[in-house]
């Protein structure tokens, strides 16, 4: 199979996000679907449901988007656009990344940064610039290509609630 040069979403941010997911690129399924992590297979609707306390996997993809929104929460890609011939992130050639450190720069409430997954963390960290009082954590991928299920994974994704709890 042929590698294929393709391209990320917007992102879903909104101006009082506190916490940013980012992912490497949308897979085939969620770039045919337009939906950030669209495959069934793919645990990240069910573990942030577990990081907000609210069924995210059984609603309908916009109402997922404005429960995020109402969290705080914005999703993104490190990617903007790079040659894949699969969905895996290992086959991921000539990456082209966003502009983070603009998009971390207008967002004032932001106090965490989540890299969702090992090539996320790689390239997302060389672009977000030095930052004070935002936290930096890579978690475990969502896929289904990380074998590790949702009980292992979800320990690691809870920690996110700390950037989305009102500050006292």
């Amino acid at each position: 199979m042929p590698a294929v040069r393709h391209a990320s979403f917007a992102p879903h941010v909104a101006p009082d996000t506190r916490l940013l997911i980012l992912g490497s690129l949308p897979g085939a399924r969620s770039l045919a679907e337009r939906q950030y992590y669209a495959h069934p297979t793919n645990q990240f609707w069910r573990l942030l449901g577990e990081v907000i306390d609210r069924p995210l996997a059984d609603l309908p993809y916009d109402d997922r988007l404005a429960a995020l929104r109402d969290a705080k929460i914005g999703l993104w890609d490190v990617i903007r656009t790079a040659e894949r011939r699969t969905s895996s992130d290992s086959h991921i050639r000539e990456a082209e990344v966003h502009d983070l450190a603009s998009l971390v720069a207008n967002l004032p409430d932001l106090s965490m940064i989540a890299f969702n997954g090992g090539k996320a963390a790689a390239i997302g960290r060389r672009q977000v610039p030095p930052l004070r009082d935002i936290a930096l954590i890579d978690l475990p991928s969502s896929s289904a290509a990380n074998t590790g299920g949702l009980v292992s994974k979800l320990p690691m994704w809870l920690r996110l609630r700390g950037a989305i709890r009102s500050p006292s």
